[in-house]
């Protein structure tokens, strides 16, 4: 829960890098909620919670979008790659082998590895 959380508070930082933990526990929290909510709209059908679902997809488009370019960025890659997941069948599969893939050594343009601890100085 503590990767859901982190990821809200940089609610729009479409800067820097974010680990595959970050992401993905990030992406199973959003679908577990999801779910949730979809099911009690569905078994309640009252149209006020399909009303709160889609509130809820809204208030989650732009940390969602923001965690998954911090996620390209890891791996090397600008987020303009995120487009490509608009191109039917082939860009979700393109887009998910980018997200699996392990975060690039070191430091790259868009700022340290998160992965790497910091180096403690020893003055």
């Amino acid at each position: 829960m503590s990767w859901f959380i982190e990821a809200l508070k940089k609610y729009a930082v479409f800067s820097g890098r974010s680990r595959r933990k970050e992401y993905w526990m990030y992406a199973l929290f959003v679908g577990i909620i999801y779910v949730v909510l979809a099911g009690i709209a569905a078994a309640s059908k009252t149209p006020a919670l399909f009303a709160l679902l889609g509130i809820f997809y809204l208030g989650i488009l732009l940390p969602s979008l923001a965690v998954g370019v911090r996620r390209l960025h890891d791996t090397g890659r600008s987020g303009w790659w995120l487009l490509i997941g608009l191109v039917p069948a082939i860009g979700g599969i393109v887009l998910l082998v980018f997200t699996c893939l392990d975060s690039q050594p070191g430091p790259n343009q868009y700022g340290p590895n998160p992965k790497e601890a910091p180096v403690a100085y020893a003055g």
